[in-house]
Protein backbone atom coordinates (compact mmCIF):
# COMPACT_ATOMS: atom_id res chain seq x y z
CA UNK A 1 0.00 0.00 0.00
CA UNK A 2 1.49 3.38 -0.93
CA UNK A 3 1.16 6.13 1.03
CA UNK A 4 -0.38 9.39 -0.61
CA UNK A 5 -1.14 11.79 1.94
CA UNK A 6 1.80 13.31 4.07
CA UNK A 7 2.33 13.21 7.65
CA UNK A 8 2.18 17.02 9.03
CA UNK A 9 6.49 16.38 10.01
CA UNK A 10 6.39 15.57 5.86
CA UNK A 11 4.53 19.06 4.95
CA UNK A 12 6.73 20.99 7.14
CA UNK A 13 9.84 19.69 6.01
CA UNK A 14 9.53 20.30 2.50
CA UNK A 15 7.38 23.49 2.74
CA UNK A 16 9.15 25.11 5.77
CA UNK A 17 12.32 26.26 3.30
CA UNK A 18 10.57 27.40 0.14
CA UNK A 19 8.16 29.53 2.15
CA UNK A 20 11.00 31.08 4.19
CA UNK A 21 12.65 31.96 1.00
CA UNK A 22 9.18 33.37 -0.87
CA UNK A 23 8.96 35.15 3.01
CA UNK A 24 13.11 36.75 2.84
CA UNK A 25 12.34 37.66 -0.77
CA UNK A 26 8.78 39.71 0.05
CA UNK A 27 11.21 40.99 2.64
CA UNK A 28 13.88 41.91 0.44
CA UNK A 29 11.85 43.44 -2.47
CA UNK A 30 9.38 45.63 -0.34
CA UNK A 31 12.22 46.99 1.64
CA UNK A 32 14.12 48.46 -1.57
CA UNK A 33 10.94 49.77 -2.60
CA UNK A 34 10.67 51.90 0.63
CA UNK A 35 14.24 52.72 0.91
CA UNK A 36 14.67 54.51 -2.89
CA UNK A 37 12.18 56.73 -1.65
CA UNK A 38 10.24 59.19 -3.94
CA UNK A 39 11.36 61.51 -0.60
CA UNK A 40 14.58 62.01 -3.49
CA UNK A 41 14.64 65.80 -4.54
CA UNK A 42 14.13 66.40 -7.84
CA UNK A 43 16.83 69.08 -9.58
CA UNK A 44 14.88 71.97 -9.26
CA UNK A 45 13.71 71.08 -5.55
CA UNK A 46 17.16 70.44 -4.26
CA UNK A 47 17.91 73.80 -6.24
CA UNK A 48 15.36 75.47 -4.54
CA UNK A 49 16.33 74.08 -1.30
CA UNK A 50 19.75 74.43 -1.83
CA UNK A 51 18.83 78.80 -1.86
CA UNK A 52 16.77 78.45 1.08
CA UNK A 53 19.53 77.25 3.26
CA UNK A 54 22.34 79.93 1.91
CA UNK A 55 19.59 82.58 3.10
CA UNK A 56 18.41 80.95 6.17
CA UNK A 57 22.13 80.38 7.18
CA UNK A 58 22.64 84.42 5.97
CA UNK A 59 19.45 85.37 9.00
CA UNK A 60 17.30 86.49 5.59
CA UNK A 61 14.52 83.99 6.81
CA UNK A 62 11.98 86.04 4.23
CA UNK A 63 14.20 84.63 1.66
CA UNK A 64 14.92 80.55 2.97
CA UNK A 65 10.48 80.78 3.67
CA UNK A 66 10.24 81.79 -0.07
CA UNK A 67 13.04 79.67 -1.43
CA UNK A 68 11.40 76.30 0.59
CA UNK A 69 7.72 77.21 0.16
CA UNK A 70 8.78 77.34 -3.81
CA UNK A 71 10.45 74.23 -3.52
CA UNK A 72 7.36 73.05 -1.76
CA UNK A 73 5.46 73.55 -4.80
CA UNK A 74 7.73 71.81 -7.08
CA UNK A 75 7.41 68.50 -5.10
CA UNK A 76 4.61 68.59 -2.23
CA UNK A 77 4.81 66.81 0.85
CA UNK A 78 8.49 65.58 0.55
CA UNK A 79 9.15 65.73 4.49
CA UNK A 80 12.78 67.16 4.05
CA UNK A 81 11.79 70.76 2.44
CA UNK A 82 8.43 70.83 5.27
CA UNK A 83 11.51 70.19 8.01
CA UNK A 84 13.54 73.08 6.38
CA UNK A 85 10.46 75.36 5.91
CA UNK A 86 9.12 74.39 9.48
CA UNK A 87 12.98 75.52 10.66
CA UNK A 88 12.86 78.40 8.85
CA UNK A 89 8.81 79.92 10.25
CA UNK A 90 10.09 78.52 14.03
CA UNK A 91 12.98 80.73 13.78
CA UNK A 92 10.76 83.82 12.57
CA UNK A 93 9.14 83.20 15.94
CA UNK A 94 6.19 81.48 13.99
CA UNK A 95 6.06 78.54 16.76
CA UNK A 96 2.44 77.69 15.30
CA UNK A 97 3.09 77.17 11.66
CA UNK A 98 6.41 75.56 12.19
CA UNK A 99 4.48 72.72 14.36
CA UNK A 100 2.17 72.72 11.55
CA UNK A 101 5.05 72.07 8.98
CA UNK A 102 6.48 69.16 11.64
CA UNK A 103 3.38 67.74 11.94
CA UNK A 104 3.13 67.26 7.81
CA UNK A 105 6.79 65.87 7.62
CA UNK A 106 5.51 63.64 10.41
CA UNK A 107 2.70 62.53 8.56
CA UNK A 108 5.18 61.52 5.50
CA UNK A 109 7.78 60.06 7.83
CA UNK A 110 6.68 59.45 11.04
CA UNK A 111 10.56 58.80 12.07
CA UNK A 112 11.78 61.77 10.88
CA UNK A 113 14.17 63.03 14.03
CA UNK A 114 14.63 66.15 12.79
CA UNK A 115 11.10 66.43 12.41
CA UNK A 116 10.23 65.33 15.82
CA UNK A 117 13.69 67.51 17.61
CA UNK A 118 11.95 70.55 15.74
CA UNK A 119 8.57 69.64 16.78
CA UNK A 120 9.08 69.63 20.05
CA UNK A 121 11.33 72.50 20.31
CA UNK A 122 9.08 74.47 18.72
CA UNK A 123 6.62 73.29 21.69
CA UNK A 124 8.93 74.15 24.37
CA UNK A 125 9.38 77.54 22.85
CA UNK A 126 5.67 78.08 22.92
CA UNK A 127 5.84 77.24 26.36
CA UNK A 128 4.45 73.52 26.16
CA UNK A 129 7.04 71.77 27.91
CA UNK A 130 4.92 68.62 28.32
CA UNK A 131 4.54 67.68 25.21
CA UNK A 132 7.67 69.00 24.58
CA UNK A 133 9.45 66.16 26.93
CA UNK A 134 6.87 63.81 24.84
CA UNK A 135 8.90 64.42 21.79
CA UNK A 136 12.37 64.17 24.15
CA UNK A 137 11.01 60.89 25.28
CA UNK A 138 10.47 59.69 21.62
CA UNK A 139 13.60 60.78 20.27
CA UNK A 140 15.43 58.70 22.89
CA UNK A 141 13.40 55.94 21.83
CA UNK A 142 14.10 55.87 18.17
CA UNK A 143 17.67 57.13 18.45
CA UNK A 144 19.23 56.53 21.85
CA UNK A 145 20.09 59.09 24.84
CA UNK A 146 23.01 60.24 22.49
CA UNK A 147 22.29 62.00 19.56
CA UNK A 148 22.28 65.39 18.38
CA UNK A 149 18.40 65.82 18.05
CA UNK A 150 18.01 64.56 21.68
CA UNK A 151 21.07 67.29 22.50
CA UNK A 152 19.28 69.73 20.51
CA UNK A 153 15.68 69.28 22.16
CA UNK A 154 16.93 68.79 25.36
CA UNK A 155 19.20 72.43 25.03
CA UNK A 156 15.74 74.41 23.82
CA UNK A 157 13.15 72.38 26.71
CA UNK A 158 16.25 74.28 29.48
CA UNK A 159 15.89 77.61 27.45
CA UNK A 160 12.27 77.25 27.78
CA UNK A 161 9.40 79.52 26.25
CA UNK A 162 9.99 82.52 24.28
CA UNK A 163 9.45 86.04 25.15
CA UNK A 164 5.88 86.91 23.52
CA UNK A 165 6.40 90.15 21.43
CA UNK A 166 4.20 92.67 22.61
CA UNK A 167 4.36 95.83 19.65
CA UNK A 168 3.34 98.66 21.43
CA UNK A 169 0.92 101.01 19.53
CA UNK A 170 2.45 104.06 18.43
CA UNK A 171 2.45 107.01 20.73
CA UNK A 172 -0.02 109.80 19.45
CA UNK A 173 1.54 113.68 20.19
CA UNK A 174 -0.49 114.93 22.90
CA UNK A 175 -1.90 118.14 22.09
CA UNK A 176 -0.59 121.21 23.63
CA UNK A 177 -3.54 124.37 24.63
CA UNK A 178 -2.11 127.61 25.40
CA UNK A 179 -4.02 129.79 27.19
Amino acid sequence: MTRTSLSAKDMLMRYTPVALALSLAAAISSSVLHSSPADALTTRAAELVAEGRTELGAGRLEGAVSAFEAALAVQPGNPQILVDLATATRRMGMQGKAIHYYREALEADPRNLSAIAGEGAAMAEKGATEKANRNLARLKTLCGGDCEEVRQLSAAIARGPMPRMVSAAPASPKSVTEN
